[in-house]
């Protein structure tokens, strides 16, 4: 039987063991080269301790999250610390080009990025959310990735870190303007995703039991729309303005609009039938969103 327990890789020189190279130049920050790694140790499943952004060219044979990539065109993706990549039996293909770029944590402590890079959601996507790349962009991202190179090939000094630290910055910072750029380009897909999220807002509301199963979650939203929740939020911000949990939210004002002005239950007994264990928390809900209370909305509407 298959062993699918990840493999841990807790250090950056034990990737470059891995992949049959010479020790890193940096013990908390290093790229390689995907081409010429037939020698790369046959690991199907890994699990990383640090941060990696890939790009890559000519592979489809790499998971990211829960589903198959189709690596034939350059995109970039992006792992934090503890997400897993699998691969399929056959080690690396001959024909993949690109690099990969790990950042130790430690690498960041006490800069800038220590506490910014949490604020790139693009290390929470999973399935198939890359980045994909024009070939301006792919040329302008693969600059800053040879300054970071050459930067720690260089010999050390007291500013090699904030340089290379600026150049990540600068990094980071034109993954995310070309991330809002896919959201854009991608109109039509990201729409359709909207529309779905529509729908299954509406079923839930309508025929699910809210009594028992209580208000949908974020996380059950996405699991559901098969996409990552950081990922979904970041295009619902880009598309509608709302995160989630504001689409979630209008859904369930829209719902309570519709009992307060159809039928004669109590403002208990609609918070009760929405999936509210306390009429306080439905009412000042109702409240934040349409600036009424419910007694003040049904008498206005009535």
């Amino acid at each position: 039987m298959k062993n699918t327990t990840p493999y841990k890789i807790k250090t950056i020189t034990e990737v470059h063991r891995l992949a049959s190279l010479e020790k890193p130049h940096h013990p908390l920050i290093s790229i390689i080269d995907l081409a010429g790694m037939e020698n790369a140790a046959n690991i199907d499943t890994v699990l990383f301790d640090f941060y990696v952004v890939m790009m890559k060219r000519g592979c489809d044979n790499l998971f990211y999250g829960q589903q198959k990539y189709d690596f034939d065109e350059g995109i970039m993706a992006f792992l934090s610390p503890g997400q897993i990549l699998r691969g399929e039996e056959g080690g690396i293909p001959k024909n993949i080009e690109g690099w990969m770029l790990f950042i130790h944590p430690d690498f960041l402590w006490n800069t800038s990025l220590a506490k910014k890079i949490k604020q790139y959601e693009y290390f929470g996507y999973s399935t198939n959310e890359a980045l994909f790349l024009s070939d301006k962009e792919e040329n302008m991202i693969n600059g800053i990735v040879d300054n970071i190179k050459n930067e720690y090939h260089s010999n050390i000094d007291k500013f090699s870190q904030d340089v290379i630290i600026a150049q990540l910055e600068l990094l980071f910072t034109y993954s995310q303007r070309f991330y809002e750029r896919q959201f854009i380009t991608r109109k039509i897909t990201n729409s359709k995703l909207l529309n779905r999220l529509e729908d299954l807002l509406k079923d839930y509301f309508d025929n699910t039991d809210l009594i028992s199963s209580g208000l949908p979650s974020v996380l059950y939203i996405a699991d559901s729309l098969t996409i990552s929740p950081k990922y979904l939020g970041s295009m619902l911000k880009q598309l509608t303005g709302l995160t989630t949990q504001q689409h979630i939210h209008e859904k369930l004002i829209f719902k309570a609009k519709e009992k307060l002005s159809t039928t004669e239950l109590s403002v208990s007994e609609i918070a009760y039938e929405l999936g509210f264990e306390h009429p306080q928390s439905f009412s000042k809900l109702f409240k934040a969103k349409t600036n009424q209370s419910p007694l003040e909305f049904r008498q206005a509407f009535n």
